[in-house]
């Protein structure tokens, strides 16, 4: 039985109430039995896991912050071809509303003359001469002929057959 006080022989070096330090054998790495730490521990996993779900919350919405940019973009660029395209047509209307523009327009597109000018009109690779607004009839071409006649005198031309005279 073990009582309070010791016996035997005093440590000199010990002083009373003083605790003597624990001896334990030194670890080997080489021994099966040592315990070993584990390769990520719970605070790592946990901390791992928090990490992967900031990041998946914060995907979808800096995906539509990227996408709302690029829109951003895109409908600047179109915004400036819109006002491109706008002061375009404002210089076109201040052109169209010159007469002398007009008039030359009606000219050259729509073969109008002012009296007293000399029109003159290509009709079929000759050259027709008359008054501003009236043609020689003699000058104006005759009738076309339907499509099935001109293929005929194409297969005879092709033949070697003269073709005949149209008669009227």
């Amino acid at each position: 039985m073990r009582t309070g006080l010791r016996t035997g022989t005093p440590n000199p070096t010990r002083r009373p109430g003083e605790r003597r330090a624990a001896r334990r054998p030194a670890r080997t790495t080489t021994s099966s039995s040592a315990r070993r730490r584990p390769l990520f521990t719970g605070r790592a996993v946990l901390l791992g896991a928090l990490v992967l779900l900031l990041a998946l919350t914060l995907a979808g919405p800096i995906r539509q912050y990227s996408a709302g940019r690029a829109e951003l973009v895109e409908l600047t660029a179109e915004g400036r071809e819109l006002d491109r395209r706008a002061a375009e047509l404002e210089a076109e209307l201040e052109r169209q509303a010159d007469p002398a523009w007009t008039q030359r327009q009606a000219r050259e597109r729509l073969t109008y003359v002012l009296p007293g000018d000399r029109l003159i009109v290509v009709v079929d690779g000759e050259t027709v001469e008359g008054d501003a607004g009236t043609l020689d009839e003699a000058a104006t071409p005759a009738e076309p002929k339907p499509w099935y006649e001109g293929l005929m005198d194409t297969l005879s031309v092709a033949d070697g057959d003269a073709p005949e005279e149209p008669t009227e």
